[in-house]
C-alpha cells in the first residue's frame, strides 16, 4: 500500500477538502482485503509444502501457485446420462455418411519434399 506517509497525505487532503470519496475508500479496502487473503492463502500453502518435505523447488512453487484452486465437491462431479456426444461428427463411433474423409496413400497427390539445407 501507500505506507504511513501516504496515509498521512490522504488524511491531510481530506481535512482540506472535507469531502470523503467513499467509492475510492471502498475500492482501496477491497484491494487490501484481497491482498491480505492472497498472502494468507500462499503462506499456508508454503507451510504445507515445507511440512510435506517436497523434493524440489519446482514442486514447492507449484503448490504455492496452485493455492487458489479449490477441490471439487460431490455436486460438481459430472455424472448421469450424457445428452450431447463429445464428438458431434460421429454417431456411435461411425463417421456420418455426409462427412467422410478419404486418406490417400503415401506418395499419391503429395507435393515433393524440399531440401532446406
Amino acid at each position: 500500500m501507500d505506507g504511513p506517509r501516504g496515509c498521512y497525505a490522504k488524511a491531510q487532503a481530506m481535512k482540506r477538502n472535507d469531502i470523503i470519496d467513499f467509492k475510492a475508500l471502498e475500492k482501496e479496502l477491497q484491494a487490501a482485503l484481497t491482498a491480505d487473503e492472497k498472502y494468507k492463502r500462499e503462506n499456508a500453502a508454503k507451510l504445507r509444502a515445507v511440512e510435506q518435505r517436497v523434493a524440489s523447488y519446482e514442486e514447492f512453487r507449484g503448490i504455492v501457485l496452485a493455492s487458489h484452486l479449490k477441490p471439487l465437491e460431490p455436486k460438481d462431479k459430472i455424472g448421469g446420462k450424457k445428452t450431447v456426444p463429445w464428438n458431434c461428427h460421429t454417431i456411435q463411433g461411425r463417421p456420418s455418411q455426409d462427412e467422410t474423409t478419404e486418406i490417400s496413400p503415401v506418395g499419391e497427390n503429395t507435393p515433393p519434399a524440399r531440401d532446406l539445407g
